[in-house]
């Protein structure tokens, strides 16, 4: 093989995996597009079926019609005989000869009809089975790809080290430890502020049962055992 018939074929090898890459890449709008194609080709399908049953009622009631001429020089061709008027009744006969033929050539185009209206309404139908199939499972594909989607980039999150929930969770991190700080300065500063104050001295005198208020619990308890000794 020359060098330029090998260059030519590693091109055109190289052109089909990008079209092939590309389709794949828009495989689900591509399928997309093919069921609103489909539903277009339908609603034409559903037209000309529509248009031949016209046919068909218009095809059945010249039919009907022609009977009734039928029937109606039948009942002419008797009166006639019966009035011995041969010639009257022969011309009679002959119309509705005529009336028959057409009655024969109309009835071949309805059974044409016919049968083009129950070859229709199948192919409609089964149309209409294939797309609600189609859409259904358009679905579960998109579904699927957004769960992929999902999946594929959390992850990817999770695996780097550099992603945006360690930078958030450190983040959380600093803030927490911020607070404790701060918590830490405001005890220590309510601290402080009561060892500066007459509070601390009176806690302390409290402890030691010194002060007003122990001076008070005495004196009741001194009353309390004076009268349980009376």
């Amino acid at each position: 093989m020359s060098i330029l018939k090998k260059l030519f074929t590693a091109v055109k090898g190289g052109v089909n995996e990008v079209g092939e890459g590309i389709v794949d890449a828009n495989a689900i709008r591509i399928f997309e597009q093919e069921i609103r194609d489909a539903q277009a080709a339908l609603s034409d399908a559903k037209r000309s079926l529509t248009e031949v049953m016209a046919k068909e009622i218009q095809t059945t009631r010249a039919i009907k019609s022609l009977d009734e001429d039928i029937a109606k020089h039948e009942t002419y061709a008797a009166q006639a005989l019966d009035k011995d008027e041969e010639a009257l009744a022969l011309e009679i006969a002959e119309k509705i000869a005529h009336f028959e033929q057409e009655k024969t050539e109309q009835q071949q185009v309805l059974n044409t009809f016919t049968t083009s209206v129950n070859k229709l309404k199948e192919q409609v139908k089964q149309a209409e089975k294939t797309i609600v199939e189609n859409q259904r499972q358009l679905s579960m594909v998109k579904t699927t790809e957004s769960v992929q989607k999902a999946t594929m980039a959390v992850n990817d999150t999770m695996a780097s080290g550099d992603s945006s929930m360690a930078s958030a969770k450190q983040s959380l991190e600093r803030i927490k430890q911020r607070q404790m700080d701060k918590q830490d300065q405001l005890d220590a500063a309510q601290q402080l502020a009561e060892e500066n104050s007459d509070k601390a001295l009176h806690d302390k005198m409290r402890a030691a049962g010194i002060g007003e208020e122990a001076t008070k619990g005495a004196d009741v308890l001194a009353r309390i055992r004076a009268k349980q000794n009376k």
